[in-house]
């Protein structure tokens, strides 16, 4: 079982993204809406992945990755940015950031996102 959590207040928005995730049975995914309780989650329950959407209401993306870090430097995690790819390794360079993801990511950023994290983890 892969235990994913998604960070965001904007679910409406990664609805399609969400389903796609929730769809697999081998995900259990949890949401919650700030980075505080992104934190809690890791703190309590030791998620595979943490997706982290940008525009949280109490703290930045990548502040949110290094905090994330500390309190557990085995969790994978992707940002959802609107940085090119190239922007977004200068700017998240040593953080071990799995993937970056699309401001709207879909069902098949979903899949490759799982193929990553299966390939990382060793079962894929």
């Amino acid at each position: 079982m892969l235990r994913v959590v998604l960070a965001t207040n904007r679910p409406k928005a990664l609805q399609a993204f969400t389903e796609a995730l929730s769809s697999n049975p081998e995900v259990q995914l949890e949401s919650v809406d700030s980075g505080a309780e992104a934190l809690e989650a890791v703190r309590t329950s030791a998620p595979h992945l943490v997706i982290i959407d940008l525009n949280l209401p109490d703290i930045a993306p990548l502040e949110l990755v290094q905090k994330l870090i500390m309190v557990n430097a085995m969790v994978n995690t992707a940002v959802v940015s609107p940085l090119s790819e190239e922007e977004f390794h200068e700017a998240s360079e040593g953080l071990g950031i799995l993937a970056r993801l699309p401001i709207d990511p879909g069902i098949s950023n979903a899949g490759e996102l799982l193929h990553k994290l299966r390939t990382v983890l060793g079962s894929g």
